[in-house]
């Protein structure tokens, strides 16, 4: 089977639709498989499609998986039904059989024509969405296509908007071909075709307008911070300048009104108030009231609303055209008002000088509360903020100290590691004696030699004893009178009579110093007993 007869619509789908060749393929292979198994076999066959680009051919497979016992039989196959077919089949292997479409008449032919189509409007449908869907809330140019009783359609290019009837501008006259700018405000593909809804009455289109004329919008140096429109009458717009050196009024107005005027044009003449921002309550209703001149803003009885006080003249260019000055007013802050003049005050009673400075100490008190309770939020933000700090830090550095530990620990590890390593490996030096130093040829010195030969043994002289005298006189007495009994005669001296009493004399001085004198100074002699 060919399938050049595709590749002409292929081209225009690709190009006019902006789908993908790939999409386009896979749900021709999707219709083809669905037709077989509708027409030709059971809805669980297992049917493929294969399309050769190169050759332009078309193959439809049916299927079957090998298996031991049978269980389905429109998607499974025995072994031995396999090998009848392929011998060199095996269990888990998968066989196809190409079949034959060409004969499967118009009911066929038209299912899978309506699968495809309706493939490819989903793959359309998907696509539109995608492309869209990040234009969400941007203005783009659009052409009006139709112009219904309820709706406009409006040409985007790739798909048409539609624009109801309630987002459209009343004063404003639309004809077929006419160029627009329009706010894309939804975009859906829940409904038939991707939806598309389109507006001119929103307050983003005037947002999107003034993001492109006025350049410090863009850059965000001046911002919007809120507008209220009546689609075609008037528009109320207040802006906040983040430099304060950047009139906000004036940036969006531009030089001579040009940036302002391009706005206007594009709004087919709409009038704009533009003022300045404030997140005073009572500023901000004051600025959103002009041009009128406000004397005085109160709260109403309720508390739920605001009384605002004019003068006399004042009162219809408060209230507006129809009451839309007030209105946007209303819109623009969110607050209910009540506008009176001066008379009305007068006729209730009521001194709005004076309840204007009560009402004023009030919100003055009211300030300084709010500023307290956040100055004391704030205060205790940076106390828990400072504990949990200090908590971080102790917490830190005690695991710096631990690791502080932990590397000394190691450190001290590896030192006694690598000194009991040096110390296993460093040979131990034992000392030669002479002798074998001799015997291998080394060099003796006489010193060394007198150093290791071993002394003999040096006796203790011993000190002499030293005996007392009386000892000493006592032993010769001994010693004399055993001589005498040895010698077997005695030798007496002769001495004459003189020399016998000079003896004598001389003996009992002696005698007397031994008994006396020497028994007194005995005590001053330290005789050794040794």
């Amino acid at each position: 089977m060919k399938y050049k007869d595709f590749l002409a619509a292929m081209a225009f789908l690709e190009n006019e639709k902006k789908v993908d060749k790939t999409i386009i393929l896979e749900a021709l292979k999707e219709a083809l498989a669905k037709a077989y198994r509708k027409f030709v076999e059971p809805q669980e066959a297992d049917i493929v499609v294969h399309i050769d680009e190169l050759t332009d051919d078309v193959a439809v497979l049916r299927q079957w998986t090998i298996v031991e016992e049978v269980e389905e039989k429109d998607n499974q196959i025995s072994l031995e039904d396999a090998r009848l077919t392929r011998p060199d089949a095996q269990l888990g292997e998968v066989i196809s059989h190409e079949v034959s479409i060409a004969e499967l008449g118009r009911p066929c032919a038209l299912l899978a024509k309506n699968v495809f189509k309706q493939k490819i409007r989903e793959a359309e449908k998907q696509g539109i969405y995608d492309e869209f869907i990040d234009k969400l809330h941007e203005v783009v140019m659009g052409m009006i296509e139709t112009i219904e009783d309820k709706f406009i359609v409006v040409n985007l290019g790739r798909t048409l908007a539609i624009m109801p009837k309630a987002q459209q501008i009343q004063n404003e006259r639309y004809f077929e071909g006419q160029k627009l700018d329009v706010v894309i405000t939804q975009v859906s593909k829940e409904s038939k075709g991707a939806q598309v809804i389109v507006s001119r009455a929103d307050t983003m289109l005037v947002r999107r307008l003034f993001e492109r004329e006025v350049p410090e919008i863009k850059e965000g140096t001046v911002e919007i911070k809120a507008i209220a429109r009546d689609a075609g009458e008037r528009t109320k717009m207040a802006v906040y300048s983040k430099n304060p050196d950047i009139d906000p009024i004036g940036a969006c107005i531009g030089p001579k009104g040009s940036r302002v005027r391009m706005v206007i044009d594009g709004l087919h003449g709409e009038k704009i108030d533009i003022f300045e921002w404030s997140d005073d309550v009572n500023q901000l209703v004051r600025n959103a009231l002009e041009p009128a001149k406000v004397l005085a803003v109160l709260p109403n009885d309720t508390g739920r609303g605001l009384i605002i006080v004019v003068a006399d003249d004042q009162l219809s260019l408060a209230i507006g055209k129809k009451g839309k000055n007030a209105r946007l007013a209303v819109k623009l802050t969110n607050q209910k008002i009540d506008i009176r003049t001066e008379t009305d005050m007068e006729n209730a009673g009521k001194d709005y000088k004076l309840l204007v400075e009560e009402y004023e100490a009030e919100l003055s008190r009211q300030k300084r509360e709010k500023e307290a309770a956040e100055f004391m939020k704030k205060q205790q933000e940076i106390d828990a903020l400072e504990a949990e700090r200090k908590k971080e830090a102790e917490a830190l550095e005690a695991e710096a100290e631990a690791a502080r530990a932990a590397k000394e620990a190691l450190e001290a590890k590896q030192r006694e590691e690598e000194e009991a390593a040096k110390a296993a490996a460093k040979p131990k030096r034992t000392r030669k004696s002479l002798a074998e130093r001799a015997s291998a040829g080394e060099y003796v010195s006489k010193l060394e030699a007198m150093l290791e030969t071993p002394k003999a043994p040096v006796e203790k002289e011993k000190k002499p004893v030293r005996r007392k005298k009386s000892d000493e006189v006592e032993e010769r007495r001994l010693r004399a009178a055993e001589l005498k009994k040895d010698k077997d005669y005695e030798i007496k001296p002769e001495y004459t009579e003189e020399e016998l009493a000079e003896i004598r004399a001389q003996e009992e001085r002696e005698q007397q110093w031994e008994e006396n004198e020497f028994e007194d100074y005995e005590d001053l002699y330290d005789f050794d007993d040794e």
